[in-house]
């Protein structure tokens, strides 16, 4: 893996950012695309549980979309991780993972991140799993949503990854 760029900017979205994040989705070729609308409210309602990366010319390159659970307000649901592919395999994808997690443990007192998974998303599993190795916390799965309840009948199960406890060595 080549590391990211030094000049790498990470902060929250704006809503001018929306186009970009909603583009870079779309060519991941592996996300569940949402309307473009949806990601101009994402980077406005949920800017502060949310990073985009920077490249050197101000362009998003990565975003990472989350938000904390009404239920659990202490848990962050990662919605979405993507990296403009002339930009992968250069750990942006993990620097936005910690840097989020570390701003919203410190901030929010977040203890726990969860997301989903499909089965056979290798990259996606490296991630995560790679995220609590480097924070010392535990991985559990458990099938959240079933095949069988999306429309259609194509898509694959979501698999629940709950990661924690997050602690304040996430923060640093």
């Amino acid at each position: 893996m080549t590391a990211a760029p030094a000049d790498l900017l990470i902060e929250s979205p704006a809503t001018s950012d929306g186009a970009a994040l909603w583009r870079i989705a779309k060519e991941s070729k592996t996300l569940d695309l949402n309307s473009s609308y949806s990601y101009l409210l994402w980077c406005r309602d949920f800017a502060g549980t949310s990073v985009v990366a920077r490249g050197a010319d101000g362009e998003p390159v990565g975003f990472v979309t989350g938000y904390l659970r009404p239920g659990r307000p202490r848990t962050l649901l990662v919605w979405q991780v993507a990296v403009d592919a002339a930009h992968r395999g250069c750990g942006i994808a993990a620097r936005l993972l910690d840097g989020l997690a570390g701003r919203l443990v410190a901030e929010r007192g977040i203890t726990e991140l969860e997301t989903t998974i499909t089965p056979g998303n290798t990259a996606s599993e490296r991630l995560f799993t790679s995220f609590a190795e480097r924070h010392g916390a535990r991985v559990s799965r458990e099938v959240l949503f079933p095949a069988d309840l999306f429309p259609g009948g194509s898509h694959d199960p979501e698999v629940l990854y709950r990661i924690g406890p997050l602690t304040e060595s996430t923060a640093l």
